[in-house]
């Protein structure tokens, strides 16, 4: 037999009812299905009833409403129709009731006091509104008056009057001086509920002129301020002198000093009083008492307790507040004030009375044609309200009758109803107090089921668990509830099932054959729904391993084990806890996947450890304890890799996933950082141990991923600082089931070997990449951009297939898919290859050169139509090489030089040309087979250059007063030559160099005799050759003239050194004393120069001997030289004019070697092969290397000084 129960809200899962009557419909809070139904109004906003405005702004009287279709809106005010329309400055929102009465613009708040009413309606009923009183708030002034100053005795008691303006709302009263600051106040001074100010004895320091009383009016934002108020006290001291003027010795003697008094009440006056306060307010009893010293008051209720919680003492306990007053609460509340000279009471008598308060307020009823139902209206109050009822908004006498209503008191009686019996109805319970008014609509439905529980939705419960399967309905009239499981399935019946008035389903115990489809059926007679969800029972979390007692040594290891098994589709969540707290915040302790550790435990880690396991439908959780003990004498430490671990163990055996576990062998006093897991495949490669995978110490089970068709074996390896330890025994073998190839090959490629194949090349899957027996490829190729059905073929497991017959370098769509006896991977993606290349068939046409200088020509060419390169374009190659110099007119051994230009370039740079030559070049296309044939040979010709520096400079034959010089061409002459250029100038002992002469050689001579030149004087020759276009390079050279032609020997000027020699010793001679004399002066007074401006921070002589040797160029040429011949004096560059450091070497044959200066192809590209960049720079590639030239030539040297020039003749 079916049972039904209800639902407790703990399990309920949907909000359901808008009306509160059994026997009516249940309409659930579904947006959609309210949006759908017709409904009454409803009055959903309104402002309160009371309603204070502020007289500057815009009046705004809320008014909103609901119902299906929408309600218009209406107004009444003071009871008759309110026509906004004749207002101007009224309006009305839209697709609303709320009123809008304009302020600012010039109306005034004033004309608009009154009573208003709001009225929503729709064609089921009418709603509507409170009586809402709007009334401007006011803030008047102050009346003036003229108050008195208070001159009071010390002692005695003193109350200043506020009487503040009568406003709207009533202001709020405080004290203040003319500095406005709070005037303080305490048991003696405070301020009354009135607003007066009461002393209960004054003091001197009471004397002041400025006691204001201010009234803020909230509303208004205002204060008004009353005139100040003075006290000035006169103590008894002050009295006596001011009597003393006036009166004899013995009336001064008779004034009495300051006397204690018992407390008097200020406040209320007499011995008792009443008082009346509604029920809900705040009750505000007060007593304020007179006397010396200060009273204390005390309050008590008679014949009962201060209710607990509700009652606070405020203004130092003179005022008695209890809030959210009640009926309990009346009574005789006595106020005690006491002193040491005695006591006053005063007895308040308190009568609360209320105002209607509801017990049952009318609740909307939705209903179907032919139901019963009923409305109740019931309210409390002191007195007892009246009630009266209303339809749709008016008094129900007058109303239209409606036969299957019935109005009984409080209560409306609905029997039989029909749809023309929608109507909204107003309750009203009143007394003297005020009164309360509800709408509550009768909504007459005719409406086929709806079932509003989504539909497939999944509910998941765990096994041996309750399953509540919801089935929320709407329909008028109500439609009855049935349940199936499956499609086609019976209905369900019999105590293992409970079925709840809302619809929903509870199987009380679900098993997992409680998984299924679960059908709902709604019927009524209007018509039929239905709608399935789904079950789901998953098994239990549980615990398998929990964590144990531990009884561990300070500062040694702990771990606690919690080993959870779960459902599979379930993600648990582990949290370990500390006698049922967090975890402390420290990295000693150490959360695994299924283990807690705890390092260099310490006496605060003792307690109970708790393992809780989660996840989204259970949780389960064990606890463990463990005790800290004192470590017993450290015996000394022998360290060593760990042992192998054992008891290897595979569990939740799954086609792709195993979870391997294992017992850790001993650590050997070296915590195990980390395991590391190796495979065996028995079925591909027996024998051979793969690395899978690594895992932190502190973990000792691992879930594996594993491979199709593979026959595994596990072994465990242990690892700490020390080493790793022996693996452990291998586990028992596991072979996963076969499966469909998973990925495809992969580095797809297609590249021609021949003009007429395609060679379609992969990477092969390895052996556990296969998942199955059988592994082959189906390889496919089509034609790109034409219209054609791929080609296929399935070939052995090999890498590379061949395609013969193919057009010479045509795009080809390429995909290699993997395949084995279960059947196809997925859909491969597809690569672009191209068939083979040949030769291209043309060459660059309308190819132009234009020569940059001397060394350097750009070359231009036409690029050749693609289709013609038959391959990927390489680029570009140009050929060049030099015919012949048109300076010797002789040719030599032709060397080809190549210039390669990447990609499809059109133009390039040729560097590193030889001046004043005749060249050839031709341009040819490359691609991946090779170079097109070449374009024709191009001629263009190098302009002429500045020439190399002459081949040598020999100086012979000195004499007394000439030099005979002798040299060779230029190795590169660069063109024509025109002259050669002589530069001299003569070098002194002290290194410094003379005037500069300048002679211009004709090309044609080889040699000069130099006439007219001092004795024994070494001079600095500077030569070089010239072009049109300038002079080349120079080389340098010194030589000395002799002394005297007295037995003279032939000099070989060579190293450097002028040599002679004398038959006389010079050392003898008169002349040559005193000049040794002068020279030794001289260097001691350079030395005391030196040591002078050093001190000075001066030039050192090293310094001035450094600008001895300024630039020959600057240098004036002295008259009393003589002349030789033409010459003139031009400027030179200094480094050339300089003469050689001591110490160099030059060859004993007086030549000279030039440096090479010829252009080298490494300065424009990467080495020997070169290239260019995008704005035509070099990036070309030579074929061969450039050809080596040599040149004899003779290196400059430093001449010694004249004195030890003087000595080698010797």
């Amino acid at each position: 037999m079916m049972r039904k129960k209800s639902i407790s809200a703990s399990k309920a899962s949907l909000v359901l009812f808008l009306c509160q009557m059994i026997s009516a419909l249940e309409v659930p809070l579904d947006s959609k299905l309210l949006e759908e139904l017709s409904q009454p109004p409803t009055i959903t906003q309104q402002s309160p009833k009371d309603y204070i405005v502020d007289p500057r702004e815009n009046i705004v009287i809320q008014c909103e409403a609901k119902g299906k279709p929408p309600p218009s809106f209406s107004w009444t005010r003071n009871g008759t129709h309110f026509d906004i329309d004749k207002d101007a400055q009224v309006t009305m929102k839209p697709n609303s009731g709320t009123l809008v009465i304009n302020i600012m613009n010039g109306g005034k708040a004033e004309a608009y006091e009154g009573v208003y009413q709001c009225t929503a309606r729709n064609e089921r009923g009418a709603a509507i509104s409170n009586n809402i009183v709007i009334r401007p708030s006011r803030s008047p002034l102050w009346t003036k008056e003229k108050l008195e100053p208070n001159q009071v005795r010390e002692g005695d008691s003193l109350v200043l009057h506020c009487r503040p303006p009568v406003g709207l709302p009533p202001p709020i009263i405080f004290w203040m001086d003319n500095a406005f600051q709070r005037l303080p106040q305490s048991e003696r001074v405070s301020q009354g509920l009135n607003g007066d100010l009461y002393f209960s004895n004054v003091q001197p320091e009471d004397t002041r002129e400025d006691y204001i009383c201010y009234a803020r009016f909230n509303h208004t934002q205002t204060i008004q301020q009353k005139q100040p108020i003075s006290v000035k006290v006169f103590s008894m001291d002050s009295l006596n002198d001011t009597i003393a003027a006036n009166l004899s010795d013995t009336d001064i003697y008779g004034a009495k000093p300051v006397t204690e008094r018992q407390p008097v009440l200020l406040t209320p006056t007499g011995s008792t009083s009443t008082k009346v306060e509604l029920r809900g307010n705040v009750l505000l009893l007060e007593c304020i008492a007179a006397g010396l010293p200060t009273p204390v008051i005390r309050w008590i209720k008679e014949g009962g307790e201060l209710p607990a919680n509700r009652t606070f003492f405020e203004n130092f306990k003179k005022t008695l507040k209890i809030i959210d007053v009640s009926e309990a609460d009346s009574g005789n509340y006595k106020c005690i004030a006491r002193n040491i000279l005695g006591s006053a009471h005063h007895v308040i008598s308190v009568t609360v009375k209320a105002a209607p308060y509801w017990i049952t307020a009318p609740r909307n009823l939705v209903l179907s044609p032919g139901e019963d139902g009923t409305l109740i209206c019931r309210a409390n109050g002191n007195p007892k309200p009246n009630i009266s009822w209303l339809a749709n908004g008016v008094p129900i006498a007058i109303a239209p009758e409606d036969p299957s209503r019935k109005v009984d008191g409080d209560t409306i009686i609905f029997s039989h109803v029909q749809e023309r019996s929608s109507a909204v109805y107003q309750c009203n319970a009143s007394n003297e107090y005020g009164y309360l008014l509800a709408n509550a609509f009768v909504n007459v439905l005719a409406e086929p089921p709806r079932i509003l529980t989504s539909a497939n939705k999944l509910y998941q419960v765990i096994s041996d668990s309750p399953a509540l399967l919801d089935c929320a309905y709407f329909g008028s009239p109500k439609p009855e509830i049935e349940w199936f499981k499956g499609v086609k399935g019976s209905i369900l019946r019999g105590n293992e099932y409970i079925f709840h008035d809302n619809g929903t389903l509870e199987i009380p115990v679900a098993q997992k054959d409680s998984t299924g489809t679960y059908t709902c059926v709604a019927r009524n007679e209007l018509g039929k729904i239905q709608n399935e969800v789904q079950l789901e029972v998953k098994d239990p979390t549980m615990i398998i391993k929990q964590p144990e007692y531990k009884v561990v040594q300070r500062y040694g290891q702990v771990s606690f084990e919690c080993i959870i098994k779960h459902d599979s589709t379930l993600l648990p969540a582990v949290i370990w806890l500390k006698d049922n707290d967090e975890l402390p915040d420290d990295e000693r302790f150490l959360v695994g996947k299924d283990n807690l550790t705890i390092m260099n435990v310490t006496d605060r880690d003792d307690g109970t450890y708790t393992c809780i396991v989660n996840t989204t439908l259970d949780s389960v959780s064990a606890s463990a304890v463990l005790t800290v003990v004192a470590a017993p004498p450290t015996p000394a430490i022998i360290y060593a890799r760990p042992n192998p671990p054992f008891d290897l163990e595979l569990t939740g055996q799954l086609e792709r996933s195993v979870e391997l576990s294992w017992i850790p062998g001993d650590e050997n006093n070296s915590p195990i950082t980390n395991f590391v897991i190796e495979y065996e495949d028995g079925l591909h490669e027996p024998g051979v141990w793969h690395y899978q995978t690594e895992v932190p110490g502190t973990q000792t089970t691992v879930q594996l991923k594993l491979s199709p068709y593979v026959n595994y074996s596990f072994r465990v390896i242990a690892v700490n600082e020390i080493g790793r330890s022996q693996p452990s025994e291998p586990s028992e073998q596991y072979l996963t089931k076969s499966a469909n190839p998973d990925e495809n090959p992969s580095n797809v490629q297609g590249i021609g070997s021949e003009p007429d194949n395609l060679v379609i090349t992969w990477e092969s899957l390895k052996g556990f990449q296969s998942n199955g027996p059988g592994l082959q490829y189906k390889v496919s190729w089509r034609q790109k951009d034409v219209d054609d059905e791929w080609t296929s073929v399935i070939v052995a497991n090999v890498s590379k297939y061949i395609v013969s017959g193919t057009p010479t370098f045509v795009p080809y769509e390429i995909k290699v898919q993997a395949l084995n006896d279960l059947g196809y991977a997925p859909e491969p993606s597809e690569v672009i290859g191209h068939s083979g290349e040949d030769l291209p068939m043309v060459a660059p046409g309308n190819v132009q050169v234009h020569v940059v200088n001397s060394t350097l020509a750009k070359v231009h060419w036409d690029p050749v139509p693609l289709k013609t390169v038959r391959g990927h374009l390489q680029g570009y190659k140009v050929y060049y090489w030099k015919v012949q110099s048109l300076s010797r007119r002789s040719r030599r051994h032709v060397e080809k030089k190549i210039l390669t230009f990447r990609g499809n370039k059109t133009f390039g740079m040729l560097p590193g040309l030889e001046p004043y030559s005749s060249y050839k070049l031709n341009v040819r296309v490359v691609n991946g087979k090779g170079e097109g044939p070449a374009s024709p040979d191009k001629v263009f010709k190098t302009p002429e250059g500045v020439p190399s520096s002459p081949s040598f400079l020999k100086i012979t034959n000195p004499t007394l007063d000439s030099l005979t010089l002798e040299w060779g061409s230029p190795t590169h002459p660069n063109g024509v030559l025109t002259s050669y250029i002589l530069k001299f100038q003569p070098i002194n002992n002290t290194h410094e160099l003379g005037p500069l002469v300048e002679i211009r050689i004709p090309a044609n001579e080889s040699s000069l005799i130099l006439k007219n030149l001092n004795y024994s004087t070494r001079y600095k020759f500077y030569f070089n050759a010239q072009t049109s276009v300038g002079s080349g390079s120079q080389i340098t050279e010194e030589a000395v003239t002799i002394m005297d032609e007295a037995g003279i020997l032939r000099p070989a000027v060579g190293a450097g050194k002028a040599m002679a020699s004398r038959q006389v010793d010079i050392a003898t001679q008169g002349w040559f004393i005193g000049l040794m004399c002068a020279v030794a002066l001289l260097i001691l007074i350079l030395l005391i120069v030196c040591f002078i401006r050093r001190n000075k921070g001066g030039k050192y002589p090293v310094k001035e001997k450094e600008d001895a040797h300024a630039d020959p160029e600057i240098q004036p040429m002295k008259e009393d030289d003589g002349t030789f011949g033409e010459y003139r004096s031009l400027e030179s560059d200094a480094e050339d004019h300089k003469p050689l450091k001591k110490g160099s070497r030059t060859p004993s044959d007086r030549t000279v070697k030039k440096e090479d200066s010829d252009d080298s192809l490494v300065d424009y590209g990467e080495g020997v092969n070169g290239q260019f960049n995008e704005d035509g720079s070099f990036i070309g590639q030579y074929s061969g290397k450039k050809e080596k030239e040599p040149a004899e030539g003779n290196e400059s040297s430093e001449a010694p000084s004249p004195v030890n020039a003087m000595n080698s003749f010797v």
